[in-house]
């Protein structure tokens, strides 16, 4: 069928309030950007279930290729009509051209009855759009739960089902606002909550963490349908921080009161307070802690790392020796780029990594000067690390094989039940603010 008489025809069969027959003038809100201009696809291309970094990874000719493909095909399913973007159910993804990494989208869609969509977050799948009164008898899939969730986590995990049913009958506008920070992701459809602050787990590979940056995509999968009003606004490293910091605060109480060293203990006189952060002073270290012997606990905090800048969170430390092998462990806090102002680094090194045992995955930090937010987990032997909203860490101590260290050296306090949090200064002019901690039990 023609697209002409596929939308002439779904036209006719959608009841749609008289507003949305003659479309919307797709301005933005303040602070928003339209990705849709009402009028052509400009800033658009063509993608599918690929993961973004498969995409940037191809060699230049082979991309080329493969942008064209899916070029070709964006243009053969979608168009736009009366300040609309419309799409005949199949074809190429309509891309961004644009990548994203943290941001806030608002978006309007109107699908036809059975119909089956989603939005792609940094090219990941998905949140989900579909008839919630098309389910099957058995209803396999959730579809009777509705739209707005992260329908592709794994069963049972946060965010896989909406919290709510928030869907309009197929015809009707609906209104989706998306908001995400790292891999933290919370959905609002028709002004209700389905999605709060839920990591997006990595359709291609769970257990890595989705990419920093990517495009934002809308799927199709076999049914019409209609998008207008389509708005995005990037979210900076500092409102991040404090989105990232309301999601988490029940528990936590400060340990540094922002003014003097009253509670803490070690080579104080090498660390100075800056503008109410703990900084390391200049070719000065060593690790100064908290005084209070802890157990299983989760610490948060804001840090901030000069290029090339090096320092290190003592996990359970003894108060004394070298807490990367005394301690249970010595969490890096090193420049995402450090390699290339310092020298080459082990993979074991790079910031988050449990120094010297495993590495963590790089590439989520803020640009330098910038300050971040990290969450990190003792719980037994296991260590989680969250950075800027996105695990980059989640191991387990008792677990790893001491022959794979670094330098086959082996750590002999990483089974260490108890001991001191701080900060393993070396020589540089880290900082660190907002220093929180919560007793688990």
């Amino acid at each position: 069928m023609k697209l002409t008489s596929l939308f002439t025809g779904l036209a006719l069969c959608f009841s749609l309030p008289a507003f949305a027959q003659t479309g919307q003038n797709n301005l933005p809100p303040a602070g928003f950007t339209a990705l849709f201009n009402g009028t052509d696809l400009m800033g658009w291309r063509g993608g599918e279930t690929k993961d973004h970094r498969w995409l940037m990874n191809l060699p230049e000719a082979e991309r080329t290729a493969q942008l064209k493909t899916w070029n070709d095909s964006l243009k053969a399913h979608w168009k736009a009509e009366n300040g609309e973007l419309l799409n005949d159910g199949q074809g190429a993804y309509a891309t961004t051209e644009k990548e994203y990494g943290d941001f806030e989208m608002q978006v309007d869609f109107n699908t036809a009855p059975g119909g089956d969509s989603g939005i792609y977050l940094r090219s990941v799948p998905q949140v989900q759009i579909w008839d919630a009164l098309a389910a099957d008898p058995k209803d396999a899939r959730g579809i009777a739960k509705g739209s707005g969730a992260l329908w592709n986590n794994s069963p049972g995990a946060p965010g896989k089902d909406p919290l709510v049913l928030a869907d309009k009958t197929p015809g009707q506008w609906n209104h989706l606002r998306i908001l995400m920070t790292g891999s933290r992701v919370s959905v609002w459809l028709n002004d209700k909550l389905t999605v709060d602050n839920a990591i997006l787990e990595n359709y291609y590979d769970r257990k890595t963490p989705i990419p920093a940056r990517g495009p934002v995509g809308l799927q199709t999968h076999g049914a019409p349908i209609r998008w207008r009003n389509i708005f995005i606004r990037e979210i900076g490293s500092d409102e991040a921080n404090t989105i990232l910091k309301s999601h988490t605060s029940e528990g936590f109480a400060p340990i540094f009161n922002g003014t003097n060293f009253d509670g803490w203990a070690g080579p104080i006189d090498n660390y100075e307070i800056k503008d109410g952060a703990i900084v390391c002073k200049p070719e000065k270290g060593g690790t100064i802690y908290w005084n209070q012997d802890l157990t299983d606990f989760s610490a948060r905090f804001e840090f901030n790392v000069p290029a090339g800048g090096n320092n290190g969170l003592a996990i359970r430390y003894p108060g004394t020796g070298d807490t990367a092998y005394n301690g249970m462990t010595e969490l890096q806090v090193l420049d995402d780029n450090y390699d290339k102002v310092r020298g080459a680094i082990d993979p074991k090194q790079v910031h988050g990594s449990a120094y010297g045992m495993v590495g963590a995955f790089r590439g989520y930090q803020h640009p330098n000067d910038e300050w971040n937010f990290e969450e990190v987990t003792v719980k037994g032997s296991s260590i989680k690390v969250e950075l800027n909203g996105t695990v980059i860490l989640d191991t387990d101590l008792a677990k790893l094989d001491p022959t794979t260290f670094l330098g086959g050296k082996d750590h002999p306090g990483r089974g260490r039940t108890n001991g001191f949090f701080g900060f393993a200064g070396h020589n540089d002019p880290v900082a660190f603010r907002d220093v929180e901690i919560k007793k688990l039990p």
